[in-house]
């Protein structure tokens, strides 16, 4: 969340220390597919979905529930506790309320508070480094308002912020409708100076008129930002001009809906209160690298491998059948997340496609279907979303040959040896 230097180093410093968070009181923590048996299966590290009676709170074993006021940001909500304004709806959904209301007279930095809202965090809970994390929102609309789904170092308290780093995987302000934002903030690229992209509906759609999915699949030195499994940036030291990268370490996961501030403005005659950002799930699931992740060839056909063509990273290179060599092209990491990874990137079934004939490819991470295997104890590389499986075509096996997708029929040219656990 892109946010005043001041505030930052000031609140979390103490949110660490479980005492306040820029003035803010942190309380006490209270169609299915025939599946092949997966040689690496998904290891989910963190999962709300948010189940549970309409009314009840978040669960104090995940999250804590922030309280106070940001003056240095000039947001105009008070952060409440329990469940009055972040609350289960008894449909498998949290939903963070604004209101405008001042129900217990508190006091903001501008007199007494007009808007009330919540923001919560897993710090002290639930940190993790590299994976794919990803929340199910659908943001609330109008001027002033400030929905946002990030991230922030686990050592803040002990260096401060933006040494920290800050990951902003979704922000939303509320005059641009159609419009999410996704940032890095670390070292001498903060605040303003973060380095980021926004991506925007097409046909003048608002993110408010349904659900979608932000995520990151963040790796040793990359961040990759997506919506709706659609890839619109990729960050990596390379972008920073020399600065520090401060995301190869533990982070925490906040969900904030804020009211005013410097960026969005504050609400106007326009704004209807109440409005919710309603929150359907928050998954992180592990990274492929660590002891997780399986690294080396994958051997097939004639005993050849699989190989990135010219070991080019590009989007959309594509992946074939070549003689083994060892080279990093042919080097494979078999993801705890169902991810199969070589250069940085994943293998991919090109546009997402399920037909028989469907071309492989290398791309960024995106946690789609397109992206997602399983090796089966016959040997096989199965696709889950097609039920199909990695295929030399007319069991061609040329040097250059174009891997696809094919239906199973458990001929040579689909049987592959991955590497050892």
């Amino acid at each position: 969340m892109t946010v005043h230097p001041t505030w930052h180093r000031r609140a979390l410093l103490c949110a660490l220390a479980l005492l306040c968070w820029g003035g803010l009181a942190a309380p006490a923590a209270g169609a299915s597919v025939p599946a092949p048996t997966p040689s690496a299966a998904a290891a989910v590290t963190f999962s709300d979905e948010f189940d549970g009676p309409a009314g009840a709170a978040v669960d104090p074993g995940k999250w804590q529930t922030e309280t106070g006021d940001n003056v240095s940001n000039h947001e105009r909500q008070y952060y409440t506790a329990g469940n009055r304004n972040a609350a289960l709806d008894g449909q498998g959904h949290l939903v963070i309320t604004a209101r405008r209301e001042n129900p217990g007279n508190y006091t903001c930095w501008y007199g007494r508070c007009e808007y009330t809202s919540a923001r919560l965090n897993t710090a002290g809970r639930f940190t993790q480094t590299y994976g794919h994390v990803e929340a199910r929102l659908k943001v609330p609309r109008g001027q002033g308002m400030w929905p946002a789904f990030w991230m922030l170092g686990y050592d803040i308290g002990q260096v401060g912020w933006p040494n920290s780093g800050e990951i902003d995987v979704m922000e939303n302000v509320g005059f641009e409708p159609s419009t999410v934002h996704g940032t890095l903030h670390g070292p001498g690229y903060s605040g303003a100076g973060g380095i980021g992209a926004a991506y925007t509906l097409s046909g003048g759609k608002a993110f408010a008129d349904a659900f979608h999915t932000f995520a990151v699949d963040w790796a040793p030195d990359s961040v990759t930002w997506s919506v709706d499994g659609v890839v619109y940036q990729r960050r990596t030291p390379a972008d920073l001009g020399g600065s520090s990268w401060a995301f190869n370490k533990p982070f925490f996961l906040i969900l904030n809906l804020a009211v005013g501030g410097y960026w969005p403005g504050d609400p106007d005659g326009s704004t209807a209160f109440p409005q919710q950002l309603v929150v359907d799930h928050v998954r992180v699931t592990s990274s492929d690298g660590g002891p997780d992740g399986r690294s080396g060839q994958i051997s097939g056909l004639a005993g050849k491998c699989v190989d990135v063509t010219a070991a080019n990273p590009a989007n959309g290179t594509p992946v074939q059948l070549y003689d083994c060599n060892g080279t990093t092209a042919q080097r494979w990491t078999l993801g705890s997340d169902g991810t199969v990874r070589a250069l940085g990137k994943c293998l991919d079934v090109a546009s997402g496609a399920v037909a028989d004939g469907s071309p492989v490819q290398l791309y960024d991470c995106n946690g789609t279907g397109a992206q997602r295997w399983v090796v089966s104890g016959a040997h096989d590389i199965v696709n889950p979303q097609a039920n199909k499986c990695l295929d030399v075509p007319a069991g061609n096996s040329a040097n250059g040959t174009r891997l696809q997708l094919w239906t199973c029929t458990g001929a040579a040219q689909q049987k592959w040896t991955v590497p050892a656990g």
